[in-house]
């Protein structure tokens, strides 16, 4: 494998881990802020539903999560497509997605509380309910205060997609596995490179963090 192979290589890998990444993303973040209502809702089943999820969630091994979208769902006749490759895709981010939701649902539900129980209470005095009270004055102040936290559950989230390479998706461990199989003679700059790969993705993530820190501190 020449010097250009292993660049092309490693650029699928980005691109792969790049897309499992982005579709984690947009799915936990659903399913955590959904959570996050859950857990403090006013409905005792609600908050009971959502605080069973988290605590199974979170003392439960990303790895066993994804073991069990792998090969528990296909026995339980759970797929998304006829291509083993498509299954293994979306079960890889399905588990990802899964986990993630659980720690996202405690950073939404930490930014909650620290809202003056005041302005809820003030919420219900003026006639609305307690969705619009989230949605219009609990939220978005939640929102803002969260986001140090959550950067860091999301970075956390981007270098778990490493794991999807146990099942044969095309992401930056992957392709480093595959460099290393044709380039057995270069394996520490393999390793070397593949670091930096995540290094310079971590950082890029971290900023734009930043960015939306100082915006949101503006807003304030």
């Amino acid at each position: 494998m020449s010097l250009s192979q292993l660049i092309v290589n490693f650029g699928h890998g980005i691109l792969g881990t790049l897309q499992i990444f982005v579709l984690t993303l947009i799915l936990s973040l659903i399913l955590g802020a959904f959570l996050a209502v859950l857990r403090v809702s006013p409905v005792p089943i609600f908050r009971f539903i959502g605080g069973l999820y988290v605590n199974i969630i979170r003392n439960t091994p990303g790895v066993l999560i994804l073991f069990f979208c792998a090969f528990g769902l296909p026995y339980l006749a759970v797929r998304f497509s006829s291509d083993p490759g498509v299954n293994s895709y979306f079960y890889a981010v399905l588990a990802l997605s899964l986990y993630t939701a659980g720690f996202i649902c405690e950073v939404f539900r930490s930014g909650i509380s620290t809202v003056p129980l005041g302005q809820s209470e003030a919420a219900r005095a003026i006639g609305l309910r307690f969705g619009q009270s989230l949605r219009f004055i609990i939220l978005p102040q939640a929102i803002r205060t969260v986001i140090p936290p959550l950067a860091s559950v999301i970075i956390t989230m981007l270098k778990s997609t490493s794991i999807t390479s146990a099942f044969n998706n095309q992401e930056i461990i992957f392709a480093m596995q595959n460099a290393i199989e044709k380039r057995g003679d270069i394996v520490v700059p393999i390793l070397i490179g593949t670091a930096a790969v995540y290094i310079v993705l971590n950082f890029l993530l971290g900023r734009a963090f930043k960015l939306i820190e100082k915006k949101a501190v503006i807003l304030r």
